[in-house]
């Protein structure tokens, strides 16, 4: 049947606006990393982005190696876009990054001018897209000068092949280096895109000041610690889990410490009326400089059920401080 978008999506989320831009995301996005490859239904995948759409989200974060293989997430997104979403193109904000390994040889990753402009063409053959609204650097490059990665954002910009661009995984050093270079080429750093969570808690200690400083605004993933904060291991290890899976994590994650932590959480989580997925999703947006919370999704109801933590009421003092003994940084081992 053809897709005809919810009426109402705008009714359902609120909107924050992007550090100094005159740009907006929904307070929780969609990211196509886990789910989204050739291993994965198509009409799953097609199911969870109409229905993310129909509630207001209306970004979607993918990268050139997100699959598996690398390069399938772009390749199914861009057959939901073409069967589906082109009417909204519009109204949707789709973002791609690249800096991790993608092909064969000495131009296949990291953050030279050759490897970022011919992996952002090869992204948008595959999505279909003739521009990204963000595109960004997914890592940064300890052997190319910073100049040099930041100016191939800029042409990015400047080709009209992007609209805006980010970084991600970068150190706040590295942020206010690169904010700088872009500046050189009159391109604003947009977007900041860190890995944070009550078990991670790393950009705590010196980003958000350069964010909030320059006017970037940031969307966080993995805030809910790739299933670490939520019920899913709390009575024992699912066969089709990430930990039994062994990819990114194992079954030595799921120890005392990890149970003793989460199951505290989840009772505070309980006392609210919420899971702890919802608590884990309001705890990171409780930052100003947090702009989004970047989320997957295997299925509509896991989509569902964290869209829910928006609607629940804000996280108080008291409660903070309650769930600060357990939002203990190093808790699990999560890429």
């Amino acid at each position: 049947m053809p897709y005809n978008a919810a009426p109402d999506r705008y009714q359902k989320l609120d909107y924050a606006r992007v550090g100094r831009s005159g740009l907006k995301l929904p307070r929780v996005s969609l990211g196509l990393w886990n789910n989204f490859g050739s291993d994965r239904a198509l009409e799953t995948q097609r199911a969870i982005i109409r229905r993310a759409f129909d509630l207001g989200v209306t970004h979607i974060d993918i990268a050139n190696n997100y699959g598996p293989p690398n390069g399938s997430a772009e390749k199914n997104f861009g057959t939901i876009l073409r069967e589906d979403l082109r009417p909204y193109r519009d109204e949707l904000i789709v973002s791609s990054k690249a800096g991790y390994d993608m092909w064969e040889g000495p131009y296949g990753e990291w953050g030279s001018r050759k490897y970022l402009l011919s992996s952002l063409d090869q992204s948008l053959a595959r999505t279909g897209l003739e521009y990204f609204d963000i595109f960004y650097s997914h890592r940064p490059d300890p052997e190319t000068p910073i100049e040099e990665t930041m100016g191939a954002l800029a042409s990015a910009v400047h080709s009209g092949k992007a609209l805006y661009v980010g970084v991600s995984n970068y150190s706040p050093e590295q942020t206010r280096a690169a904010a700088a270079a872009l500046a050189e080429h009159k391109v604003p750093l947009l977007i900041h895109q860190p890995r944070y969570n009550m078990f991670d808690r790393h950009i705590e200690d010196g980003l958000f000041p350069v964010l909030d400083e320059l006017g970037i605004g940031s969307i966080v993933f993995s805030p809910l610690a790739q299933g670490l904060l939520t019920n899913r291991y709390l009575n024992g290890i699912p066969a089709d889990s990430r930990v039994a899976e062994g990819r990114w994590m194992n079954e030595n994650t799921i120890d005392e410490t990890y149970l003793s932590r989460a199951r505290a959480l989840n009772e505070i989580a309980d006392a609210r009326g919420q899971s702890l997925a919802q608590l884990a999703l309001l705890w990171v947006l409780r930052v100003p400089e947090v702009t989004s919370a970047l989320i997957g999704a295997s299925s509509v109801a896991q989509l569902e059920n964290n869209l829910a933590a928006l609607s629940g009421p804000a996280l108080t003092a008291d409660e903070l401080a309650a769930i600060e003994p357990f939002a203990v940084h190093g808790t699990g081992s999560t890429r």
